[in-house]
């Protein structure tokens, strides 16, 4: 028997039949709606396809939102329709199968630490660059939740006051510098102040400044575009920043690097190990977290989430 992971993420629904090992061994995608009853369609209706083809168990959902701590409801996403709401019996009743919801930076924690770049670590930090941020932290091979099922919520760290509007209702949070979103915006704005500077970024604002994704806006940095290259720049600051500001807090062993962003890591990932190194407090003397991308790369939401769903499965 298998079990499904599914990422739910503020652009796409992604799921996954995934083995005892950690191995994906079918897929379906779906984009995800903006109404919450549109979304539970959508995962109704991967997990429907991929059942077709499957012998399934249980299926887990990685959710880019606060999971309650009996991991049965969503209290609040930014990114998802979903308020307070008891998603896992409103799908299963659906499906069929029992349903697990977890954070999917905890998911893909636990997948990391299981099948990935964290095997073996004690303290492990996961930082999931996406559409925002998102984190996961072990503790002794514990997913630490906090109190309320809400922690380690980095990305609203408030690391500019005052700075960027944030989905979430703050200003100045960590993902508005440091995420694919904060890429797509840094090169606008750097696009508007040195008008001329760059060609191929310059024609997808012209034609639509939402043309200017982050994804775009890191393959112009590897073609060599000058405001690509220092986009990429500022968010390998930030990333550096932020990392050494949280390192202070918890301490990791390893802090692993993953979400869609972390497929362009050989564009910032040297830069912001620098920068973390510098701003780290005590930094030559004492021991500084590994900084790695994620094995798993962006299939460790879905490989973590059926991987829980398989500890709860009948």
């Amino acid at each position: 028997m298998h079990t499904i992971g599914i990422d739910v993420g503020g652009t796409s629904v992604r799921a996954g039949v995934v083995d005892e090992y950690g191995t994906i061994l079918d897929t379906a995608r779906a984009a995800t709606p903006s109404d919450q009853h549109a979304l539970e369609d959508a995962i109704t209706a991967t997990v429907t396809e991929l059942g077709d083809r499957h012998e399934i168990a249980a299926v887990g959902l990685a959710v880019a939102g606060f999971v309650h701590n009996d991991r049965r409801s969503v209290m609040f996403a930014p990114h998802l329709a979903w308020r307070d709401a008891p998603v896992a019996e409103r799908v299963a009743s659906r499906i069929g199968l029992p349903v697990l919801l977890e954070h999917d930076a905890n998911a893909a924690t636990v997948a990391e630490h299981r099948f990935g770049a964290a095997r073996g670590a004690g303290v492990v930090l996961l930082i999931a660059i996406g559409t925002g941020i998102g984190a996961g932290l072990l503790l002794d091979g514990r997913l630490y939740r906090g109190a309320y099922g809400v922690a380690p919520e980095l990305g609203h760290l408030r690391v500019v006051p005052g700075g960027r509007p944030c989905s979430c209702g703050k200003k100045g949070c960590w993902e508005r510098y440091c995420s694919g979103t904060a890429l797509s915006t840094t090169a606008i704005e750097l696009l508007a102040r040195y008008p001329g500077r760059s060609t191929v970024l310059a024609r997808e604002a012209a034609k639509d400044a939402r043309e200017v994704t982050g994804r775009k806006v890191a393959g112009a940095a590897r073609d060599g575009d000058p405001v690509a290259k220092e986009a990429v720049a500022d968010l390998a600051r930030w990333l550096g920043e932020g990392l050494a500001l949280v390192a202070d807090v918890y301490d990791p062993e390893i802090v692993v690097i993953a979400g869609g962003v972390s497929a362009s890591a050989p564009l910032f990932l040297d830069d912001a190990r620098e920068y973390y190194r510098e701003l780290t407090t005590g930094t030559g003397h004492r021991p500084l977290a590994r900084i790695r991308t994620a094995q798993l790369g962006d299939e460790s939401a879905i490989v973590g989430a059926a991987s829980l769903a398989r500890e709860h499965a009948p």
